[in-house]
């Protein structure tokens, strides 16, 4: 995804997509480059507008969401089924996650810890 992201951030800034730029911002963020994934995303966004792309992929749910309707609602209800089978074939594994969390909160990790 950072070479994904480092994309965006030169269409952002309004700088050209190429190899060289793309791999300074890589660099510059610590990322490890690998030039065939430099030259394959490069080649990949050659005749991609960019702007475009992320705006009809922002409009995309609101549409769904707008379009669904009945048939959204039947989806849903086919998958609250499809869970509780799933959760009747799996075995109880709540006292494992239990010792999990105390590890995490004892070690002052988690995403918890990031927001206070």
């Amino acid at each position: 995804m950072e070479y994904v992201y480092a994309a965006l951030i030169l269409n952002e800034t309004g700088e050209e997509i190429n190899e060289d730029n793309l791999t300074g911002v890589l660099e510059a963020a610590g990322v490890d480059v690998e030039e065939s994934r430099v030259k394959a995303l490069v080649a990949a966004l050659e005749d991609v507008d960019i702007d475009e792309a992320v705006d009809e992929a922002a409009a995309v749910p609101a549409a769904g969401g707008a379009a669904g309707g009945a048939a959204g609602d039947a989806a849903a209800d086919d998958d609250d089924e499809d869970v509780e089978e799933a959760d009747e074939e799996l075995p109880d594994t709540a006292d494992d996650d239990d010792d999990d969390d105390e590890e995490e909160d004892a070690s002052g990790e988690g995403l918890g810890e990031l927001f206070g």
